[in-house]
């Protein structure tokens, strides 16, 4: 056993290529192994082994600097860099992140969760090294992407001006599309060697000094030379476009090969300039189940590790949110023929991989672009259609321009349904959606929705599609309320919230998801005595001004409760429409850890016994 003695990358610095392949072996048993337990990212953690021991083994980090773009594939980097004896606790509170996190470890650079960040992160490293020189700074800096962090085009503006400023920087492309693996071949690997040997680059380098030196006839000369390398380039590999933009291309190389990558990562890293290694690997290697479902395994479940079966929960079946939404939009589009179904590289995750089956031209996945889709989905409501983009909240940050200038400016009716929208759990800081209600509520047009169960949803959804301006609607990633009512299917009316009970002593108004917790805390309530009035919000924007006037009327203290940030949250919209103090209970403005779903919302008292506890302290404060 090798991976026992292992506590940092220096432990594998004099082990032998035979050797590191059992140390391969070893971390791939140990992922799967935790994985099965903990759920998360195996497919493309997998895949990246061999990649990351040799990335270790050839740096000399953490001086040398390694981001990694998102970080899914980040595990074995994890387990190499001090963190194997509490790699059990992976995405548990207070345990190992799923994700590099900068507070977890000086191995990890950045704090990383959304795609085609690496390469500027690590220009801006570069950039910084050579501009404070008298730090005597040399370290070298590598960003590892994937082939999805390429459908972003962050990661095209990164590689565009890094080429044009010609810095020192390598950049490590990890791709798995089968289209390419015919070229990870004998000619491919030679002529990689090739162009990696010191040698090479030494004449290369010579040769361009000789030709400058004989201007003009020399300039000739260096493009003669310049066109035979592109010439042998374009014979056998597919990196003209990473030349265009001013890097050198090498590859594409087998990445489960330390005898091929080690050697190759050694000679590119002692080339100046802007380098791009592009390597091959195979999602889920080294498990059969994650090999043949990369997108199952990509982000999973706790497992049965003989069978790759999930393993399921003992409790009542309850459709999460997901499924309800997926069900309803499969419902509405087949008597809608202008519906059509948006995401950015999320069909599985959002539900729309069904809809996708049943009506492929009517579905489009845009790849990692929140932008694009947004502005793509802007041009189908102009002509008459009606798109639903189905996008995570933490990830509808990223077109929040877009939002406001293609879609909210000209008032077309897309809609957007939020899946992930406040408390996610396990993925931690990087994708809790927290945000969203503070960042949409302001925006003109734009009408906000969160339904209290499934019901309300599939009821919201209908309405949304109905409606001829901008919707959003924001729902948990969980599964839909046990309260669910015949009263959550009524109509829905633009900016009319929903009296669910009327008591003497306080109110309630909550939204969404917190509309359930809100219930068994006026329960646990009343059995102290304390009679309390609950109101289904529904509506962020526009809010139901003239019901919450009503109630600020009245002599009772007024309580909002929200799945999100209190600052600029629904409890403010709340607080400004009213000349009245009132309470709000909710999310403070940080950052909030990976745990449990349930764990999470009982720390930051949002579960029916938090409640009740805040409400009865303010109430006895006065």
């Amino acid at each position: 056993m090798f991976l026992e003695k292992i506590n940092s990358p220096q432990d594998i610095k004099n082990l032998s290529i035979e050797e590191l392949n059992i140390l391969a072996l070893e971390i791939r048993q140990r992922i799967i192994e935790v994985v099965a337990s903990t759920g998360g990212h195996l497919a493309s953690s997998l895949g990246a082994v061999e990649l990351i021991i040799a990335l270790h083994y050839c740096l000399d980090t953490p001086y040398d600097k390694l981001i990694f773009d998102v970080g899914h594939q980040a595990y074995a980097h994890k387990i190499l860099t001090g963190r194997n004896k509490n790699f059990p606790s992976l995405r548990q509170y207070q345990g190992i992140s799923g994700f590099p996190s900068q507070e977890e470890s000086i191995y990890d650079v950045f704090t990383t969760g959304h795609s085609s960040t690496a390469v500027s992160l690590a220009l801006g490293l570069v950039c910084a090294r050579d501009i404070i020189k008298d730090t005597k700074e040399d370290f070298k800096v590598v960003a590892v992407i994937g082939d999805g962090s390429l459908s972003g085009g962050l990661c095209f503006e990164g590689l565009n001006n890094a080429g044009h400023l010609q810095k020192d920087i390598l950049v490590i492309l990890n791709t798995n599309e089968l289209s390419i693996a015919p070229n990870v071949g004998a000619i491919s690997t030679y002529l990689n060697k090739l162009i990696s040997l010191p040698i090479y680059n030494r004449f290369k380098e010579a040769l361009e000094r000789f030709a400058r030196s004989r201007i003009p006839k020399g300039t000739r000369l260096l493009k003669i030379a310049s066109k035979f390398e592109e010439g042998l380039k374009g014979l056998f590999i597919p990196g003209i476009l990473f030349e265009e933009l001013g890097f050198r291309y090498f590859g594409p190389i087998d990445g489960h090969n330390l005898q091929i990558l080690i050697p190759t990562l050694r000679n590119i890293l002692n080339i100046k300039g802007p380098r791009l290694l592009h390597v091959v690997t195979k999602k889920g290697k080294g498990y059969s189940p994650a090999e043949n479902e990369p997108v199952r395994f990509h982000s999973a479940s706790p497992f049965d590790i003989k069978s790759g079966l999930a393993i399921t929960q003992k409790e009542k079946f309850l459709p999460t949110y997901t499924e309800v939404f997926r069900n309803k939009l499969i419902a509405l589009a087949r008597e809608n023929q202008k519906i059509i179904a948006l995401t950015a590289a999320m069909p599985e995750g959002t539900g729309l991989d069904k809809f996708r089956d049943l009506y492929p031209e009517r579905f489009f996945d845009c790849g990692i672009a929140e932008e694009h889709v947004v502005c793509f989905a802007a041009g189908l409501a102009k002509a008459g259609l009606k798109p639903v983009v189905a996008i995570y909240s933490t990830f509808l940050q990223r077109a929040y321009d877009q939002i406001i200038e293609e879609v909210a400016l000209q008032n077309l009716g897309v809609v957007f349904a939020l899946d992930r929208a406040g408390i996610v759990g396990e993925d931690g800081p990087t994708h809790q959606g927290i945000f969203d209600i503070a960042f949409l509520r302001t925006i003109p047009n734009l009408a906000l929705l969160a339904p209290k169960d499934g019901l309300e949803l599939e009821a919201m959804l209908e309405f949304a599609i109905n409606l001829d301006k901008p919707v959003a609607i924001r729902y948990p990633k969980d599964k839909v309320s046990k309260y669910q009512s015949s009263k959550a299917s009524e109509k829905i009316q633009l900016g009319k919230a929903e009296v669910l009970k009327e008591g003497r002593d306080f109110i309630i108004i909550a939204l969404g998801s917190m509309v359930e917790p809100s219930l068994e805390a006026v329960k646990l309530l009343e059995k102290e005595g304390l009679s309390g009035t609950l109101i289904n919000a529904r509506f962020v924007n526009p809010l139901d001004l003239e019901l919450v006037k009503e109630l600020a009327k009245r002599e009772k203290p007024i309580f909002t409760v929200e799945e999100g940030v209190l600052a600029g949250g629904f409890g403010s919209s709340v607080a400004e429409a009213i000349d009245k103090p009132l309470k709000r209970i909710g999310l403070p403005s940080e950052f909030i850890p990976h745990g449990k779903r349930e764990i999470l919302l009982v720390k930051y008292g949002l579960d029916c016994t938090g409640i009740a506890k805040r409400i009865k302290e303010l109430i006895k404060n006065g």
